[in-house]
């Protein structure tokens, strides 16, 4: 089983090949995904990238958390979570 990374503070222009390249330092790689947004498929700022195995994973979160890779901002890595479940309703909280 492998283990999913969340990738913060990415600049608009970083591309899933880039992101691929980088993480492979660490190991095997099984997808990335940059988050996109809009009609013009620009990228949000944050991706996430699934390695093979959590070895891996905390291999990339030890070598490339807080690194400057691509010369324009410092990455944060970390292992992604499961996303909470949202309350069912309006959104307006009731007692």
């Amino acid at each position: 089983m492998g283990s999913r990374l969340f990738v913060g503070n990415l600049t608009r222009k970083t591309t899933e090949e880039e992101l691929g390249a980088l993480f492979a330092q660490a190991g095997t790689v099984v997808s990335v995904e940059v988050i996109t947004v809009g009609e013009m498929r620009s990228a949000k700022s944050f991706a996430f990238v699934d390695m093979d195995s959590p070895l891996n994973a905390q291999k990339a979160v030890g070598l490339l958390n807080g690194s400057n890779p691509f010369g324009r901002r410092p990455i944060k890595v970390n292992l992604a979570h499961k996303r909470e479940a949202l309350p069912a309703g309006g959104g307006w909280y009731t007692s």
